[in-house]
């Protein structure tokens, strides 16, 4: 796992600019705290900072092969959980490999099967390749967006980076957001391409986005298609354990120390335990890890969203696949500290919104690097098996919205309140969720006979696998890799997606239950406590000092009338949020806080240029 960054600039010697690329190859230190690289050739210069997992020695980048006609060379990030196979096939072909690494796998294949190479990768990844033979750059993105990829067209070529701050870098990128980057930040609808930062855009996941002398062009090599499912419900159940036996033993190979995210869910459960299993078998023990804020177990109060608190069937997992297990329990003073704060936003170059879910989970991330290098996690899961209650929600299932605006608006508010009157007007978030919405459900196939409850359930998990998810995978990915740790995400191997997003709804949820494929599959390794746990969301505090906090934060934020921030936000509702009594702050206005002290700091740390007509 590592942190990428590069420049082409046809009109240009980039042997030139090596400061500029060392600069921006150094905002990639987190992602890559073990080595640092860089490569300049002619018009091209590419940057990498390593997070060493397979080879330790022999993954060095930017790894490049000469050939009679120019050099290829590559800049990479993520893993190819299939890379074993793929070198025995390169080599039967005539390869020769210097390094045990997939890194130089990938970039074997390249030269072996050109621009179809991401079609037999399994794994997550985001990589560049300067092709020196053809003057060409190809900028390809694994299938559902695991490893984040940006680019920022330029006059006479690209930037591109891992994350947004590698291309903020370089003087030729405006750090400038306009009234469509406000509006992707108060929506939650997670457009395709869309990176926020005016003039950036993310390489779409399934993608390749290739640049040389006439232009950029982008193609799709894979996309969730509509398929009849033939299997019975026996053999779904089976077949879905076969790939998750397969995906969790290829996903636990490396070099370095690894372990489980462990929620006590169904879904990291049931990996945690196939894990230990498998890991069993060598002798070896698994390590988990799992979050928690001081007094919550015993003073949890249960709400609609969370019914139950994670610990104690966190424990029953632990005790029953015999894990090395450890609990992270945090109090509200570090979820609240404005230096957590500004590390979740420089991690995340935006705003992002999730609050003290996204400071416990760095939080959580930080305290894990101490132990571990690589960390298993069930994310996604929820979107392939049909897991949140907005599936099984009437209002939700049958807006003509997305469905999980239904539920977050119940119990959060409307994001936009904390808003200017006269800025919520000019943005209309609203109509913009309304286009969205249709330009997200336009063309998803639908199979000859299917039902229209049918229908309606596969677009719900269309939205869910190709919108929501990508939010969760960013979230997770920025946080891990601002601590230098690797999060895997089994659920993402892209043939279970497949598989299952093709089974009928009156599968998925066969027993009038969430996620019935997947616990029947996994049910022999599961603790009966968990087996019936009914869905809980990640983890938030209940915490009444974490509010006070906020509230105490924002009171100085209003010693400051002039910030910039209130450009943005109504100053008087942050002033009644602040000073309202603690019994009286809900979840809406600790979120309008958080929101609020969120968009303030993210305005000190980067400064970006704000077009509001």
């Amino acid at each position: 796992m590592c942190g990428i960054t590069g420049w082409v600039s046809f009109d240009r010697d980039l042997r030139a600019s090596a400061e500029t690329l060392n600069a921006m190859t150094q905002t990639m230190e987190c992602r890559g705290p073990d080595d640092r690289g860089t490569w300049i050739e002619g018009p091209a210069a590419l940057g990498h900072r390593r997070l060493a997992i397979i080879d330790l020695p022999g993954g060095r980048q930017p790894m490049t092969v000469t050939t009679p006609s120019g050099t290829v060379a590559l800049v990479y990030s993520g893993e190819t959980y299939n890379y074993t196979e793929l070198r025995a096939e390169l080599a039967a072909r005539g390869h020769e490999f210097r390094t045990d690494s997939d890194t130089e796998v990938v970039l074997r294949g390249y030269l072996e099967w050109g621009e179809e190479l991401p079609e037999r990768l399994n794994g997550m990844y985001a990589f560049a390749v300067w092709d020196g033979r053809r003057d060409k750059l190809l900028m390809i993105r694994d299938r559902m967006g695991i490893k984040p990829f940006y680019f920022y067209e330029t006059a006479d070529g690209v930037l591109f980076g891992s994350e947004p701050k590698a291309i903020l870098a370089n003087p030729l990128a405006r750090g400038r957001v306009t009234l469509d980057g406000l509006r992707e930040l108060f929506t939650f609808v997670k457009t395709p391409g869309h990176a926020v930062w005016d003039g950036m855009h993310e390489v779409e996941p399934g993608t390749i986005v290739t640049v040389d002398r006439s232009g950029l062009r982008s193609r799709a090599y894979w996309t969730l298609e509509t398929r009849a499912h033939t299997d019975d419900r026996d053999t779904t159940i089976a077949t879905v354990r076969e790939l998750l036996d397969d995906i969790v033993r290829r996903q636990l190979v490396s070099d370095v120390p690894r372990c489980t995210l462990l929620s006590g869910g169904l879904d990291s459960s049931a990996m945690t335990a196939i894990a230990a299993r498998q890991l069993g078998r060598q002798g070896e023990t698994v390590r988990s890890f799992a979050v928690d804020f001081m007094g919550q177990a015993e003073n949890f109060v249960a709400d609609e969203l969370r019914g139950t608190p994670d610990t104690p069937f966190v424990h029953d997992v632990a005790n029953a696949s015999g894990t090395d297990h450890r609990d992270i329990v945090l109090d509200s003073h570090a979820l609240a500290d404005p230096e957590v704060r500004a590390k979740v936003i420089r991690a995340r170059d935006i705003p992002a919104g999730f609050g003290d879910m996204d400071a416990s989970l760095y939080l959580l991330f930080r305290a894990i690097r101490e132990h571990s290098t690589v960390a298993l996690s069930g994310e996604s899961a929820d979107e392939v098996f049909g897991g949140y209650l907005q599936f099984f929600d009437e209002e939700a299932r049958n807006a003509d919205t997305f469905p999980w605006l239904v539920r977050m608006g119940r119990h959060f508010g409307d994001d936009a309140d904390v808003l200017r009157t006269d800025l919520g007007k000019r943005l209309d978030l609203e109509g913009y969720v309304a286009d969205s919405y249709t330009k997200a459900v336009r063309g998803i196939q639908r199979l000859d006979g299917e039902s229209d409850f049918e229908y309606r359930m596969r677009r719900i998990c269309h939205l869910h696998l190709t919108r929501f998810v990508r939010v969760l995978l960013d979230r997770k990915d920025r946080a891990s890799m601002a601590v230098g740790l690797e999060v895997r995400v089994p659920f993402c191997d892209h043939r279970l997606v497949e598989y299952v997003y093709n089974t009928p709804w009156a599968l998925k949820s066969f027993d009038g239950r969430e996620k019935s494929l997947l616990r029947e599959a996994t049910a022999d390794v599961l603790p009966q406590s968990v087996y019936d746990r009914v869905k809980s969301p990640y983890p938030s505090t209940q915490d009444p000092k974490y509010a006070v906090a906020l509230q105490d934060h924002a009171k100085d934020l209003l010693t400051r009338p002039s910030h910039r921030v209130f450009d943005l936000v109504d100053r008087d509702r942050v002033a009644r949020a602040a000073h309202r009594e603690a019994p009286q702050i809900t979840q809406a206005s600790r979120r309008g806080l958080e929101r609020t002290l969120d968009l303030a700091l993210w305005l000190d740390l980067y400064n970006p240029e704000l077009v509001l007509e």
